[in-house]
């Protein structure tokens, strides 16, 4: 503001060198907007400033555009204010409304469980418990001893069957040469004992690789690669086969399941690009969608004791997340 003062001493500002034409006829010749002016002390008001009347054109006009400028930018800062919160208005829209997202979700894993084929006391075991380990590694071993006498046993049973075999051949080929001396009934005996015979030799050899096959088993390896887990074998155990020992994570196996709620699968269609944020994972896991389950369990479909239908009788409104 400015403001000009006369040396009057009676408490009123005068103007000071103040030009006696009239407004309106200052305006024609400036060719300036209406203004007001002050009867007081002769000044002209142009938005909120104040400025003698004999003030020339440039410095008038110089005003006004500042006084245009910045009108202009409070516009344009309350605009962009206004602006900037509905983005961010309808980002946060867009996030919540349409993008599907949930707390409740689960982290998996195929979990291999290992048993023997074989049973007998463990006599040492290899790892340790949450160890990696890859696939072909041994676990533990198993005592061979007595798979070993086992493979002893059916390899004599085979060169056993196999000389019988040989013999019962060798008989069935000299009746054949004497068929004409002989009565057929002989001849076709001579000829089923020798297929008897090659028949147990064939047994003996499936005997024999079944024996080396459980030998071979008695060490027991890690069929994936892996995380042992919860492992409680000791040597001096007793393992029964078909009893599982030493259970395994497979750590090319995890994937993550996830519970929506129902207004938002229609968002979700097989192949979208995801995004995994896990509690106390910092690092943000990307993947895709593999797949859309096509059912739930209904925990009211069990049957009471009157064999009517056990509904829940209390039944939460504001379904959460994990619905």
């Amino acid at each position: 503001r400015r403001r000009f003062y006369s040396g009057a001493t009676d408490g009123r500002p005068r103007g000071a060198g103040l030009h006696p034409e009239p407004r309106r006829a200052f305006l024609s010749q400036q060719a300036l907007p209406a203004l007001t002016v002050s009867p007081a002390d002769g000044c002209f008001h142009l938005d909120c400033h104040l400025f003698p009347a004999d003030a020339g054109a440039d410095r008038v006009g110089a005003i006004v555009m500042k006084s245009l400028l910045s009108l202009l930018a409070r516009y344009a800062l309350t605009l962009g204010t206004v602006a900037a919160a509905t983005l961010l208005a309808f980002m946060m829209w867009k996030h919540y409304a349409q993008t599907p997202w949930t707390r409740d979700g689960r982290v998996r894993a195929d979990v291999v469980q290992i048993a023997p084929d074989v049973s007998g006391p463990v006599i040492s075991v290899a790892v340790g418990d949450n160890q990696w380990v890859n696939r072909g590694d041994v676990l533990y071993a198993i005592d061979p001893r007595w798979l070993k006498l086992a493979v002893v046993s059916a390899q004599a049973d085979v060169e056993s069957k196999r000389h019988e075999m040989r013999m019962r051949q060798d008989a069935a080929h000299r009746r054949t040469l004497i068929k004409n001396a002989i009565s057929s009934e002989d001849l076709q005996q001579t000829g089923s004992a020798a297929n008897v015979a090659a028949a147990n030799y064939h047994g003996a050899l499936a005997a024999l690789d079944l024996a080396e096959l459980n030998l071979a088993h008695a060490t027991v390896r890690a069929p994936v690669s892996g995380y042992v887990t919860h492992l409680r074998l000791r040597p001096g155990d007793y393992a029964t086969a078909g009893e599982t020992k030493v259970a395994i994570v497979d750590a090319h196996s995890f994937w993550v399941v996830g519970y929506f709620e129902e207004t938002k699968l229609r968002h979700i269609r097989v192949g979208d690009a995801a995004q995994v944020v896990l509690m106390g994972y910092e690092p943000v896991i990307t993947g895709h969608v593999e797949s859309i389950g096509h059912g739930i369990g209904d925990s009211n479909d069990e049957t009471g004791g009157l064999g009517l239908p056990d509904v829940e009788p209390t039944f939460s409104w504001v379904r959460l997340a994990q619905r």
